[in-house]
């Protein structure tokens, strides 16, 4: 299989280039959610470049289908909180749909605009649409895995 190595470099930047993105619609979460397993090592960064808080969520539907529901995050979300939840690939959008199914957020008007999602690379013909990401891939074009340096070992 064909592989595309992603750097420590090309994340820090993706984070800085979502968080301007984030801010040129004037737009400023309460906290982030950074989604296990790829989405932590992100949503640290940008917590720490921003000062905003960050929490986790527990979402593998690839590695046995185990989740977790933080119903106060639910509850946050229902209530207008602004909440980012940031993963590190938005590759099929299945994680990213299972958080707006169990949050219930397709009940909330406006398209549930105080709960927006992020990825650092996005999968275009995902079935979920980001409201963020900075670097777009098409694996239907390219099949690539892709590898970030958190996955790689000596």
């Amino acid at each position: 299989m064909n592989k595309r190595y992603i750097t420590d470099k090309q994340i820090h930047t993706a984070v800085l280039d979502i968080v301007s993105q984030m801010y040129s619609d004037e737009w400023r979460p309460d906290y982030i959610v950074g989604v296990t397993r790829g989405g932590l090592y992100p949503a640290v960064l940008m917590s720490h470049y921003t000062g905003i808080k960050m929490h986790t969520l527990d979402v593998r539907l690839r590695d046995g289908d185990e989740h977790e529901s933080n119903a106060w995050m639910q509850d946050d979300a229902q209530c207008g909180t602004n909440i980012l939840v940031l993963d590190d690939i938005n590759d099929t959008g299945e994680t990213f749909l299972w958080i707006r199914e169990d949050w219930k957020l397709e009940n909330i008007k406006d398209d549930f605009v105080n709960v927006r999602f992020a990825s650092i690379i996005d999968n275009v013909p995902s079935k979920f649409d980001v409201d963020y990401t900075s670097i777009e891939i098409n694996k239907d074009e390219d099949p690539a895995w892709i590898v970030f340096p958190f996955e790689e070992w000596w």
